[in-house]
Formats: C-alpha cells, structure tokens, sequence
C-alpha cells in the first residue's frame, strides 16, 4: 500500500467523561473523569488507518508549545510521517474540551492553529508515493476551505484519490460551496447531522440522493445504527455492532479510517460499511478518539462475531 497522505487540524482534547447533563452558566456540573489526549478529526483518522497498519503521513500547523510537542509525539508514536507538520513558534495549538457522555458529547473548541494550514503546504513532496488525500473538518480549516477544490483537483491529477469529511459547522451556515468542492471528492464522509445541515433532507436516503452528484460516494454515518450509502441508486446499509460503550469521541473518525482502509483495497461496498462500522464501535470502549481503536484482527473478529 501506498501511503494516506492526510491535511488536518491539530488540536489537543481535554475529555471529561461521565458527564450527566450538559453544563450550563450559573451551575456546576461534576464529571466521572478527565485526561488529555490526541484529539482533532483528521489525527484521529490518521491514528486509526495507522492502526490497521496503512502508512500515513500528516500535512499540518500548530504551535511550537506543549501542547504541540505532546501531537507531533503522539502521531510519530503512532508510526505516522510527520515531516510536513510545522510547529510555529507565532502560533498557539488548539484544544477542545469534549463532554461525553455514554450516548452523545458535547464540544468547546479553541481553534489556535487550527485555521492556519494553507493549500500550498500541501506540496508535491507531501503528496509524493501517496494514493490517497483526506481532508477533515472543512468548516474549521478556513484557509483551506477556499482552496479545497484546487487542491482536491491537484491530487486527483497526480493520480491520488480523494476523501471529505465536513465536520459540523460552528457558524451553522453550512454553505452551499461545499457542493462545488464534491465535484473533485471521490468519497464524502458526514455523519447524519452533517447531511441533513448541507442538504436541508429529512432521513439519510433523502440527503444521500440531494448528495448525489454522479462523481462522489456519499456514505452517512448514522451513529449505533451504522451507515448508509447508494449502490447503483438504491440505499445500502449495514448496522453498527454492539460494545460497551466508554466514550464516543471520534468514532467518526475511526468509521472513516476502517470505510477508507476497505475502500482503497477494492472490497465490496458492504464490506467496507463493516469494516467502518467495526472500526467505529471498538474506538469507543475507551476514553478518547485513539485509546481503543482496532487492529485489523480486532476488526475481523467483531465482523465474523455476528
């Protein structure tokens, strides 16, 4: 395999866990418990698809400060490439505070670097021996956005294929020019949230058929239910699998990394809703988005459970 090159957002996630309600001003709300650890979409992603043994090298800005320093270990940890992230000395790394309970999480993000990853960074040499470009969180990298579809249509002219995923939109705009960006994406990876903001659609085969541009897969990820996606115009779906669930944070994130592992080995579509599905549920037995992501072992034993 040739690598996943991935340009991201670098932040770090304070998660507390165990949280009962969301917390409000005025009151105080006592959590379960509390760590730090990798956070941001596209550092999960990375993170799992490294996991399930795919190499990775990640494009990236933040600060040249702790937090900073803790990402860059944690990702070259993982075995990713990290010689295209630039810790910046003017420059302060992000944090999200994530709230998670055992059914949804709440998020509080200071976005410091987040917005500062240009397209020109995401040179020939970042993309060189790759096959394979993602970008998440299109609504918080604001640099980037604009430039989303020059470099999309870059990659896929150096033969690589191409992967979105939006990420919520803090502003709630949700603006139509991400539907121009598709026209160069070969995957486009929301959650069901995500698909029903872009489109204005009420159920996931409605936003899927809103989505369907000829050119992009559309998969929606639908939470424990699974995901959805077309096949030939008709919906496919595959449900999610049941585990004791810790704390959800980023399992959108490690769906994306199992759907884009299967995907880019040519299985059959089901299979890669499976292995989306099974990457998914075992990232949150654990605290945090990277604690408990599978190994490809770990993967198929969920899979042949059922």
């Amino acid at each position: 395999m040739k690598r996943v090159a991935i340009a991201g957002e670098i932040n770090v996630d304070l998660i507390f866990t165990g949280v009962p309600a969301s917390p409000q001003f005025g009151s105080e709300t006592l959590a379960e418990t509390y760590t730090q650890c990798l956070g941001s979409s596209s550092m999960i992603l990375a993170m799992g698809l490294a996991r399930l043994g795919d190499p990775v090298r990640f494009v990236g800005r933040c600060g040249n400060d702790s937090f900073g320093q803790f990402c860059i270990a944690a990702l070259r940890d993982g075995g990713i490439d990290t010689t295209f992230i630039v810790a910046d000395d003017d420059l302060r790394t992000g944090v999200t505070i994530a709230m998670s309970s055992r059914s949804d999480r709440a998020l509080l993000t200071w976005p410091g670097a987040i917005a500062e990853l240009g397209a020109d960074e995401v040179s020939e040499a970042a993309l060189a021996d790759a096959q394979h470009l993602h970008v998440s969180s299109y609504y918080l990298q604001t640099k980037l956005r604009p430039q989303l579809s020059e470099l999309f249509a870059r990659a896929r002219a150096a033969g690589l294929t191409t992967s979105l995923d939006p990420g919520s939109d803090p502003a709630q705009h949700w603006g139509r020019e991400l539907i121009d960006v598709l026209r160069h994406v070969d995957l486009f990876l929301p959650n069901q949230t995500e698909a029903y903001a872009i489109t204005g659609a009420g159920t996931p085969e409605e936003a899927l058929r809103a989505l369907d541009n000829g050119v992009t897969r559309t998969v929606i990820k639908i939470g424990s239910r699974g995901a959805i996606t077309l096949d030939h115009g008709k919906p496919l779906s595959a449900p999610g699998y049941p585990v004791q669930v810790v704390d959800t944070t980023g399992a959108g994130d490690s769906f994306n990394a199992g759907f884009i592992h299967a995907w880019l080995r040519d299985l059959p579509l089901l299979d890669c809703l499976h292995w989306g599905n099974a990457c998914g549920a075992l990232s949150t037995r654990g605290v945090g988005g990277t604690a408990t992501q599978g190994t490809v072992d770990d993967v198929l034993a969920l899979i042949h459970a059922e």
